[in-house]
């Protein structure tokens, strides 16, 4: 009986150089998560004219603003798990057309419960989307530019929410705050039939599921396109029992989950408050509304910068550390604007700073947790850290109905919101230590012979 030639997914991509088709892949997945990053923070751009139309107070506002949040932390914790079970791909897409159903249906809402019930399910495909993009482009990437990757495919989501900014200061203006709500669910309606095409099955996943399966062959194909690539079966290296949310606590694993789940529950908290709540705080002070809206939109741009730099670093150096000492510096620069009178080129020039530290970061920690786990659980790792984040964004987007219903001073109030980044520094420091101390470095490619192959 002639022997079965069996070859190893994982080896086959990261023996490879990076082709036109795993850039698309990424490219599209940049897409969704742009659409993601609009549709996540626009509720803030739109809070202001949704609370004069409405007659709201900023305490009844706090729903409206969280809701989309709370889906968000559902979506996380329910798709992770789901897409490790039955695929990246079929759970990116119904996520993605649930995100754009929604989003479109809310455009038109008759009443405040209404708006808070579809931004709920907003939410629920966003936050689903989100952690799914990020696992898929980890899985088709090559190791040797996979952190490089996921991050500037994570910049998508800075983009997505700094042209929901520019976008809003438009479309308010000219069409109502409805009109960026339409924009933020025909855009993903869109893209889907494009996905739906071009991306493929996880080649991992479908290796850990059939070794046989006919379209892992035409995967590689894909990737190797001059290759001539027979039939065989396809095995993974990372075979473990079927328990992926009890696999993030495995002894490995365990130190690591919980290090990345302050770091995203704090950074989140941070990144959310600021989003949902500082073009109403610049209001307050003398800013107009388009100037609030663009002020508010450097973070994001800030963010987005930040992510290509920090990206450089962490394939130098230990990327734990470097995102630690990134932290510290935007939550000084977070401090700083509470302290200095208003002013359009001034602020907006410190938030820039700080959203290419903070928000920088959190597209760099999306990387690092990618990276982290192995096949069998990544999704539902991602999923649960984004969990963990969602619910700090939930804390974060609450909070802020505080700092203009109680009349605390700003330099209080941003000295108090500067604080969690400190945390999220401390927690990312503690896990570098604990991985240079293994002799493995997190996220560092400079030794890869050091690391576990993901």
């Amino acid at each position: 009986m002639a022997s079965v030639q069996v070859v190893d997914v994982a080896d086959f991509i990261d023996r490879r150089q990076l082709s036109l088709f795993q850039v698309l892949v990424v490219a599209i997945c940049f897409l969704i998560v742009a659409i993601d990053g609009f549709d996540a923070t626009v509720m803030g751009f739109l809070a202001s004219s949704i609370r004069t139309e409405w007659g709201l107070t900023p305490t009844q506002l706090a729903p409206l603003l969280a809701a989309s949040l709370f889906g968000l932390l559902a979506g996380a914790i329910i798709f992770g798990p789901l897409s490790d079970r039955f695929g990246r791909k079929t759970i990116l897409l119904l996520c993605v057309a649930l995100l754009g159903a929604a989003s479109l249906a809310a455009s038109a809402s008759p009443s405040p419960p209404m708006l808070i019930a579809l931004r709920f399910l907003t939410g629920l495909g966003m936050g689903g989307a989100m952690p799914n993009c990020v696992t898929l482009t980890s899985e088709y990437c090559p190791q040797k530019h996979r952190l490089a990757l996921v991050t500037a495919m994570y910049c998508g989501f800075a983009v997505g929410s700094a042209l929901g900014g520019f976008a809003s200061a438009h479309l308010v203006v000219a069409y109502g705050w409805r009109s960026p709500l339409a924009v933020g669910g025909v855009l993903p309606l869109a893209l889907l039939p494009i996905a739906a095409w071009v991306l493929p099955e996880s080649a991992r996943f479908l290796a850990l599921r059939n070794p046989a399966d006919p379209r892992i062959v035409s995967a590689l194909r894909r990737i190797a396109p001059r290759e001539a690539i027979a039939p065989a079966l396809y095995a993974h290296a990372e075979r473990e029992p079927a328990a992926p949310i009890g696999r993030l606590f495995a002894p490995d694993l365990a130190f690591g989950t919980l290090m990345l789940w302050s770091t995203f529950f704090v950074s989140l908290l941070t990144i959310y408050l600021l989003s949902s709540w500082l073009p109403l705080i610049l209001q307050s002070v003398g800013a107009s509304l388009p100037a609030s809206f663009v002020v508010t939109s450097m973070f994001q741009v800030g963010g987005t910068l930040g992510a290509i730099l920090l990206g450089v670093l962490m394939d130098r150096f230990n990327s734990a550390y470097v995102l630690a000492i990134s932290y510290a510096f935007g939550g000084a620069l977070v401090a700083t604007i509470g302290a200095l009178p208003y002013s359009p080129i001034l602020f907006g020039s410190i938030v820039f700073g700080a959203g290419l530290c903070i928000s920088g970061c959190q597209i760099g920690v999306n990387a690092v947790a990618a990276t982290f786990y192995p096949t069998d659980c990544r999704a539902t790792g991602v999923g649960c850290a984004h969990g963990a984040g969602r619910l700090g964004a939930i804390v974060g987007s609450m909070a802020g109905a505080a700092v203009l219903s109680t009349g605390v001073s700003l330099a209080v109030a941003f000295a108090a919101i500067a604080m969690p980044t400190l945390f999220a520094a401390a927690s990312l420091y503690a896990l570098g230590r604990r991985r240079a101390g293994e002799g493995r470095a997190l996220g560092v490619l400079r030794q890869p012979q050091n690391y576990r192959t993901r």
